[in-house]
């Protein structure tokens, strides 16, 4: 009796002391801390501005020891930075051919087409110029801004502009498809030719008219690491990122196609 005794106190003690206990985390339900870390150079198109801007911030925020440093312009100077030698991990163009240029100097790895775009009419709220067509750009009364054809915005309006027979009445050449549009948002231009993506971006700001004949000239927009990336794995992680389905609801959301 007196061994009985002090057994069952020790055993609910034991059964005491497991219930105070941490429970055993389950590997299924640990999300492992990132190791990346570093900053990660991106150069994109100006197009991609609103969405990489979003999408940069929340990969951060799931890898606070990465940091995003975006650059935006037209895809063909961004281009010219990385054969010139700029140390960048990340380029993303407005079109393929563009992309071609850095293949062709042996600076990608394996570029992979992740979104498409189309040209729209964009002009100032209220229409002032009362634009209803492409047609409309042939007329000298009204004033056009174009991106220059050095761009992939400027090219595939080149493009289009023949297709359909139209010369167009320019008064501005812009460097990239955001000065277009900021000449429509400040009024400064009765048209112009941008993005649908960028018509949306801007809001109330611009007003946007749909041309059928321009899912003709569609851009694909290619996204690819660099060979001399400085930070190849975090810079890796974030191409995932804009191809995963984070990114492509993003991409969807601010008006950009599948490819």
């Amino acid at each position: 009796m007196r061994i009985r005794s002090l057994v069952v106190p020790l055993a609910a003690s034991a059964l005491l002391l497991a219930g105070c206990a941490p429970a055993a985390p389950d590997p299924e339900q640990t999300t492992p801390a990132s190791t990346l870390g570093g900053t990660v150079t991106v150069l994109a198109a100006a197009s991609l501005t609103d969405v990489f801007d979003e999408l940069a911030e929340q990969f951060m925020a799931e890898n606070p020891d990465v940091e995003i440093v975006l650059s935006y312009g037209g895809s063909s100077a961004l281009a010219e930075q990385i054969v010139s030698g700029s140390p960048v991990d990340v380029f993303a163009s407005a079109n393929e051919s563009t992309m071609k240029t850095v293949t062709d100097a042996g600076l990608t790895v394996e570029p992979v087409v992740f979104t498409t775009n189309v040209l729209e009419l964009a002009v100032p709220a209220g229409n002032p110029g009362g634009v209803t067509g492409l047609a409309d750009l042939a007329n000298p009364d009204l004033t056009i801004a174009l991106c220059d054809p050095a761009v992939p915005c400027g090219s595939a309006s080149e493009k289009l502009l023949a297709q359909e027979g139209i010369t167009a009445s320019v008064d501005t050449l812009e460097e990239d498809v955001r000065a277009a549009l900021t000449k429509v948002a400040l009024g400064e231009v009765d048209a112009a030719l941008v993005y649908r993506t960028d018509v949306l971006s801007a809001g109330d700001e611009v007003e946007g008219i749909g041309i059928p004949e321009a899912e003709s000239v569609l851009n694909s927009y290619p996204i690819s690491l660099l060979t001399e990336a400085p930070n190849p794995e975090a810079a890796q992680a974030f191409i995932d990122f804009v191809l995963g389905q984070v990114g492509r609801q993003a991409l969807t959301d601010a008006g950009f196609g599948t490819p």
